[in-house]
């Protein structure tokens, strides 16, 4: 019995022994592997043609597409739901295929789309970003938000993921950079977690000195909250600074983050995941939110869509940010009800003010 016993106990050892070197080697392999971008990097620019002056009305519209991998049958884990990655390539295909028809019914002079994958296990490694811009015939803009060899949780894992944001636009644009945000997680965790950032063009407009600043974002979703607040500093020290050199700035995306005044889609979910709340205060002077809280913008993916607004958590966190010089004449949540992702798009028209 007793010799039993040590067999026993000595393959357990050996087992135990054995997961914690497979664990050292995953651990040893995420560090050194750690996607660490640059504070800032120049990106390719597209050889667009499009030009635009000052007084000119503009139209934007930006679109969360959860990687063409959340549709309205779809949970997630981090929500609250027991769903990781998409069951299928043809529900990838369907989804991409739903989105760019809602891209085409919207037509937009500038798309800003986050949650794009360009090469994930989740999505079959299909380019979605190329996809996009071969269907709309609009060259675009890409820069990672989120770059891991090998992400290692849950089961099944999530595995390898290149994603990002795409910025599209037939304007001319005259650079463009990937600027990093504040990681608000530590080792080991950030080694496979996101490294977010802004996206942001710089577009020449015609017979001035002055620029179209864009900045595409999506800010940080599963933190304690201090890690969207740092971001979003980040984000408003470069609007301010935009405008100060006297450019035209529009921020638009997913700001995991509800706007002043928002009142409807109150809370029917108590325990699961949140979005932060973001104040006036946070814009330079004179800086606005341009949203539409008619319709949401995003469902919490506790469970799949249940076909009511008033039976699944909704929030209103997708919308934009203008400088002073800038004047929204319309800004329009797009009902899609949640068909291809768990966000829905906000169209926006503006007009670039003269300078009096």
């Amino acid at each position: 019995m007793k010799k039993t016993l040590k067999k026993i106990g000595k393959v357990v050892l050996i087992v135990v022994i054995v997961i914690a070197i497979l664990l050292a080697a995953l651990l040893i392999f995420l560090t050194a592997t750690e996607y660490n971008p640059q504070d800032v990097e120049a990106l390719s620019v597209p050889q667009g043609s499009g030009s635009v002056a000052v007084g000119e009305e503009l139209s934007f519209l930006t679109f969360n597409t959860g990687y063409a991998g959340l549709d309205k049958d779809e949970d997630f884990f981090m929500d609250g739901g027991s769903g990781v990655n998409p069951k299928n390539r043809k529900q990838v295909e369907r989804n991409l295929a739903g989105i760019a028809d809602t891209l085409k019914e919207y037509p937009a002079d500038v798309y800003f789309l986050q949650e794009t994958d360009v090469d994930s296990a989740r999505t079959y490694n299909i380019n979605e970003a190329e996809y996009y811009e071969n269907t709309l015939g609009m060259p675009g803009v890409f820069a990672y938000n989120y770059k891991c060899n090998f992400v290692p949780y849950p089961l099944p894992m999530i595995g390898h993921v290149e994603s990002g944001l795409l910025t599209m636009s037939g304007l001319t644009v005259q650079s463009a950079q990937r600027v990093s945000l504040p990681v608000p997680f530590s080792w080991p965790i950030r080694t496979c977690n996101l490294k977010r950032c802004l996206l942001i063009e710089h577009i020449p407009l015609e017979g001035t000195d002055a620029q179209l600043v864009l900045i595409n974002l999506h800010l940080e979703a599963y933190d304690d909250g201090e890690g969207k607040a740092a971001q979003t500093k980040v984000l408003a020290d470069i609007m301010r600074s935009e405008y100060e050199k006297g450019n035209y700035v529009v921020a638009g995306g997913d700001f995991n983050q509800t706007f002043p005044g928002v009142k409807q889609y109150p809370a029917v979910d108590e325990e699961n995941w949140k979005p932060g709340v973001i104040g006036e205060d946070v814009l330079p002077e004179g800086f606005h939110f341009a949203f539409d809280d008619s319709l949401p913008t995003c469902r919490l993916l506790s469970a799949p869509y249940m076909g009511s607004y008033e039976t699944s958590q909704m929030f209103v966190i997708d919308g934009f940010i203008v400088s002073p010089n800038v004047q929204v004449n319309e800004v329009q949540t797009v009902r899609t009800d949640f068909a291809y992702s768990d966000h829905q798009p906000v169209h926006m028209r503006l007009t670039l003010t003269p300078v009096s």
